[in-house]
């Protein structure tokens, strides 16, 4: 496992302590979290998932791996709900998941999507989320204030908030996306290749950010990742999804795999 000292601190050894902000999560003694039983995915005529059978367990993190077309973000669509889907999934949390919500699930995807380009700032593109108000009434200093505190929770500078969106780097922006996705505080986090975008001396501290915030608040993570040398030290089990169904491994059996197919690495 990725080293989980109290003195990890993501933005490197001459800042102060981070993650003070995150509180443990509400669901993270539920056991398992969600349970999925028979899930059948089909689209444009092609079976994506089939009969898919598993079980995330709270608290922890689940590494999510498999060839490209392996249907890995479909699923992940599938428990945001935005792809239907045959089959049960049953949270054990004890309160609806009918439709999920930002307060139960948060999502960061592989990268984020403008096509309207819009010039915003990281604040313009945080309160869009989190404000109720429209922007044009512009931004208290409360909600700011909650916009540095996230912020400073995924080990990101409060700075970024008058930094436009566009100019970010990889790291920054995913910390960004992080940090919506962790707020107000979600049991589940789904996570698609988070570290994607990401300049390669920076993906370690970033694998270790989310160690250190799973540690630090019980939330649940599914991870999808292609580092399987990462992946084996950041997770406490594996699900490895081949012709729609899914297998469970050890995070040791990672290397193995590799080895045998070069093409998940």
């Amino acid at each position: 496992m990725i080293e989980k000292s109290a003195r990890f601190n993501p933005l490197g050894p001459t800042t102060s302590p981070i993650l003070v902000s995150l509180p443990v999560s509400r669901h993270a003694n539920c056991h398992p979290l969600l349970t999925m039983r028979g899930v059948h995915v089909a689209l444009g005529g092609h079976c994506i998932l089939h009969g898919l059978d598993a079980e995330l367990e709270a608290g922890k993190i689940t590494a999510l791996v498999g060839l490209n077309g392996a249907g890995k973000s479909t699923l992940l669509r599938v428990l945001l709900g935005e792809i239907q889907h045959q089959g049960t999934i049953r949270y054990h949390c004890g309160h609806d998941h009918s439709r999920p919500v930002p307060s139960q699930v948060g999502y960061v995807p592989q990268k984020l999507r403008n096509e309207a380009h819009l010039p915003l700032t990281v604040a313009d593109f945080l309160g869009l989320a989190l404000q109720k108000r429209p922007l044009f009434f512009g931004l208290g200093q409360a909600i700011r204030k909650r916009m540095g505190d996230i912020l400073i929770g995924v080990g990101a500078a409060e700075s970024l908030l008058d930094r436009p969106v566009e100019k970010l780097s990889g790291g920054e922006l995913q910390r960004v996306l992080l940090a919506l996705a962790m707020e107000p505080h979600p049991e589940l986090l789904l996570l698609d290749e988070p570290a994607a975008g990401i300049d390669y001396q920076d993906v370690e501290r970033f694998y270790q950010l989310i160690a250190k915030i799973n540690q630090k608040t019980g939330v649940t993570v599914l991870l999808v990742s292609h580092d399987l040398v990462s992946v084996s030290h950041l997770a406490h089990s594996v699900w490895h999804l081949d012709k729609g169904k899914i297998s469970v491994m050890e995070p040791e059996q990672l290397k193995t795999l590799s080895q045998v197919n070069r093409e998940l690495s």
